[in-house]
Protein backbone atom coordinates (compact mmCIF):
# COMPACT_ATOMS: atom_id res chain seq x y z
CA UNK A 1 0.00 0.00 0.00
CA UNK A 2 1.54 3.76 -0.96
CA UNK A 3 -1.22 5.27 1.42
CA UNK A 4 -1.16 5.43 5.23
CA UNK A 5 -3.87 7.00 6.94
CA UNK A 6 -2.20 9.92 8.64
CA UNK A 7 -2.63 13.08 10.37
CA UNK A 8 -1.10 16.12 8.91
CA UNK A 9 -1.04 19.72 10.51
CA UNK A 10 0.27 23.09 11.42
CA UNK A 11 -0.49 25.45 13.96
CA UNK A 12 -3.82 26.67 12.82
CA UNK A 13 -5.33 23.26 10.70
CA UNK A 14 -5.29 19.60 11.02
CA UNK A 15 -6.31 17.19 8.33
CA UNK A 16 -7.26 13.84 9.83
CA UNK A 17 -8.66 10.90 7.53
CA UNK A 18 -12.20 11.09 6.79
CA UNK A 19 -14.95 8.89 8.28
CA UNK A 20 -18.39 8.07 8.52
CA UNK A 21 -18.54 10.01 11.69
CA UNK A 22 -17.54 13.48 9.88
CA UNK A 23 -20.58 13.76 7.71
CA UNK A 24 -22.96 16.21 9.72
CA UNK A 25 -19.84 18.83 10.44
CA UNK A 26 -19.17 18.32 6.80
CA UNK A 27 -23.26 18.98 5.65
CA UNK A 28 -22.70 21.81 7.93
CA UNK A 29 -19.64 23.16 6.51
CA UNK A 30 -20.64 22.60 2.84
CA UNK A 31 -24.07 24.73 4.15
CA UNK A 32 -21.66 27.61 4.78
CA UNK A 33 -22.01 29.95 1.15
CA UNK A 34 -24.43 26.85 -0.43
CA UNK A 35 -21.20 25.18 -1.83
CA UNK A 36 -23.74 22.24 -2.57
CA UNK A 37 -25.45 24.80 -5.33
CA UNK A 38 -22.13 25.80 -6.92
CA UNK A 39 -23.16 24.47 -10.99
CA UNK A 40 -19.06 24.09 -11.82
CA UNK A 41 -18.02 21.63 -8.95
CA UNK A 42 -18.93 18.39 -7.23
CA UNK A 43 -19.98 19.54 -4.17
CA UNK A 44 -22.58 16.71 -2.18
CA UNK A 45 -26.11 17.72 -1.36
CA UNK A 46 -27.04 16.64 1.94
CA UNK A 47 -28.49 13.40 1.25
CA UNK A 48 -25.48 12.45 -1.26
CA UNK A 49 -22.67 12.48 1.69
CA UNK A 50 -23.04 8.85 2.56
CA UNK A 51 -21.90 7.70 -0.70
CA UNK A 52 -19.56 11.01 -1.08
CA UNK A 53 -17.64 9.20 2.15
CA UNK A 54 -18.00 5.90 1.37
CA UNK A 55 -16.16 6.55 -2.05
CA UNK A 56 -13.45 8.13 -0.28
CA UNK A 57 -12.84 5.28 2.37
CA UNK A 58 -13.46 2.69 -0.57
CA UNK A 59 -10.42 4.55 -2.41
CA UNK A 60 -8.30 4.43 0.09
CA UNK A 61 -8.79 0.07 0.51
CA UNK A 62 -7.86 0.06 -2.89
CA UNK A 63 -5.02 2.70 -2.56
CA UNK A 64 -5.91 4.96 -4.93
CA UNK A 65 -6.15 7.46 -2.57
CA UNK A 66 -6.88 9.15 0.93
CA UNK A 67 -9.27 11.54 1.87
CA UNK A 68 -9.11 14.40 4.75
CA UNK A 69 -11.24 16.67 6.45
CA UNK A 70 -10.04 19.32 7.52
CA UNK A 71 -10.07 20.79 10.59
CA UNK A 72 -9.72 24.43 11.81
CA UNK A 73 -7.87 24.13 15.17
CA UNK A 74 -8.85 26.87 16.98
CA UNK A 75 -12.45 26.44 16.92
CA UNK A 76 -12.00 22.49 16.58
CA UNK A 77 -14.33 22.22 13.91
CA UNK A 78 -14.60 20.59 10.34
CA UNK A 79 -14.22 23.29 7.72
CA UNK A 80 -14.45 21.77 4.76
CA UNK A 81 -12.50 18.20 2.74
CA UNK A 82 -9.57 17.56 0.40
CA UNK A 83 -7.92 14.37 -0.60
CA UNK A 84 -5.26 12.84 -2.84
CA UNK A 85 -7.07 10.68 -5.44
CA UNK A 86 -6.72 9.46 -9.26
CA UNK A 87 -3.33 7.69 -8.12
CA UNK A 88 -1.07 5.54 -9.43
CA UNK A 89 1.29 4.20 -7.37
CA UNK A 90 3.47 1.88 -9.97
CA UNK A 91 4.57 5.77 -11.31
CA UNK A 92 4.29 7.34 -8.42
CA UNK A 93 1.59 9.92 -9.38
CA UNK A 94 -1.52 11.21 -7.81
CA UNK A 95 -4.04 14.27 -8.10
CA UNK A 96 -4.94 16.60 -5.54
CA UNK A 97 -8.41 16.73 -5.64
CA UNK A 98 -12.10 16.91 -4.26
CA UNK A 99 -10.68 20.09 -2.15
CA UNK A 100 -13.58 22.55 -0.34
CA UNK A 101 -13.85 24.63 2.23
CA UNK A 102 -17.09 26.09 4.25
CA UNK A 103 -17.01 29.75 2.39
CA UNK A 104 -15.88 31.78 5.76
CA UNK A 105 -12.23 29.89 5.35
CA UNK A 106 -12.03 30.80 1.50
CA UNK A 107 -9.00 32.86 0.38
CA UNK A 108 -7.76 32.46 3.58
CA UNK A 109 -4.56 30.77 4.70
CA UNK A 110 -5.90 27.39 5.03
CA UNK A 111 -5.59 26.77 1.42
CA UNK A 112 -2.12 27.01 1.45
CA UNK A 113 -1.45 25.27 4.22
CA UNK A 114 -3.24 22.43 3.34
CA UNK A 115 -1.52 22.45 -0.14
CA UNK A 116 1.91 22.69 2.07
CA UNK A 117 1.08 19.55 3.96
CA UNK A 118 -0.33 17.11 0.93
CA UNK A 119 2.55 18.43 -1.17
CA UNK A 120 4.91 17.75 1.09
CA UNK A 121 3.91 14.72 1.79
CA UNK A 122 3.29 13.76 -1.39
CA UNK A 123 6.67 14.41 -2.78
CA UNK A 124 8.90 14.21 0.13
CA UNK A 125 7.61 11.30 1.89
CA UNK A 126 5.16 9.42 -0.95
CA UNK A 127 8.50 9.96 -3.38
CA UNK A 128 5.95 11.73 -6.57
CA UNK A 129 7.11 12.37 -9.27
CA UNK A 130 4.20 14.56 -10.20
CA UNK A 131 1.03 16.18 -8.64
CA UNK A 132 -2.23 16.75 -10.45
CA UNK A 133 -4.82 19.21 -9.70
CA UNK A 134 -8.27 19.36 -11.62
CA UNK A 135 -11.16 21.95 -12.08
CA UNK A 136 -13.81 22.79 -14.43
CA UNK A 137 -13.03 25.19 -17.15
CA UNK A 138 -15.80 27.42 -15.46
CA UNK A 139 -14.28 27.43 -11.69
CA UNK A 140 -11.87 30.46 -12.46
CA UNK A 141 -11.58 30.51 -8.49
CA UNK A 142 -9.53 27.01 -8.26
CA UNK A 143 -7.91 27.67 -10.93
CA UNK A 144 -6.41 31.04 -9.85
CA UNK A 145 -5.90 29.12 -6.40
CA UNK A 146 -4.09 26.65 -8.39
CA UNK A 147 -1.68 29.24 -9.92
CA UNK A 148 -0.75 30.50 -6.72
CA UNK A 149 0.48 27.06 -5.72
CA UNK A 150 2.89 27.91 -8.45
CA UNK A 151 1.03 24.73 -10.42
CA UNK A 152 1.17 24.97 -14.19
CA UNK A 153 -1.20 24.27 -16.27
CA UNK A 154 -1.00 20.76 -18.39
CA UNK A 155 -3.87 21.65 -20.56
CA UNK A 156 -7.83 21.10 -21.39
CA UNK A 157 -9.96 18.23 -21.86
CA UNK A 158 -12.76 19.31 -23.49
CA UNK A 159 -15.99 17.54 -22.57
CA UNK A 160 -14.46 15.48 -20.04
CA UNK A 161 -17.39 14.97 -17.49
CA UNK A 162 -21.08 15.18 -17.95
CA UNK A 163 -22.18 16.94 -15.10
CA UNK A 164 -25.14 16.49 -13.02
CA UNK A 165 -27.28 18.70 -15.35
CA UNK A 166 -26.21 17.22 -18.42
CA UNK A 167 -24.28 20.15 -19.57
CA UNK A 168 -19.97 18.87 -20.53
CA UNK A 169 -17.25 19.78 -18.27
CA UNK A 170 -14.15 20.86 -19.81
CA UNK A 171 -11.42 19.72 -17.16
CA UNK A 172 -8.32 22.17 -16.71
CA UNK A 173 -5.04 20.32 -15.46
CA UNK A 174 -2.07 21.48 -13.84
CA UNK A 175 1.00 20.04 -12.40
CA UNK A 176 3.92 20.53 -9.84
CA UNK A 177 6.70 17.81 -10.48
CA UNK A 178 9.34 16.88 -8.68
CA UNK A 179 12.07 19.15 -9.94
CA UNK A 180 9.71 21.90 -9.33
CA UNK A 181 8.86 21.29 -5.80
CA UNK A 182 11.60 22.81 -3.55
CA UNK A 183 10.64 26.25 -5.01
CA UNK A 184 7.05 25.67 -4.65
CA UNK A 185 7.80 24.92 -1.55
CA UNK A 186 9.85 27.94 -0.48
CA UNK A 187 6.82 29.74 -2.06
CA UNK A 188 3.94 28.58 0.28
CA UNK A 189 6.26 28.35 3.51
CA UNK A 190 6.78 32.33 2.19
CA UNK A 191 3.23 32.87 1.60
CA UNK A 192 2.07 31.60 4.75
CA UNK A 193 4.05 34.22 6.88
CA UNK A 194 2.14 37.06 5.03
Amino acid sequence: MWFKEIILETDRIKLIPIRETHKNELISASRDGDLSGLWFTFIPESDSFDSYIAKAIDDFKEDKGLAFVVIDKKSNTIIGTTRYTNATPEHRRLEIGFTWYAKTYQKTYVNTECKLLLLTHAFEVLKAVAVEFRTNWYNFQSRNAILRLGAKQDGVIRNHQIMPDGSFRDTVIFSIIESEWPTCKRSLQYKMTL
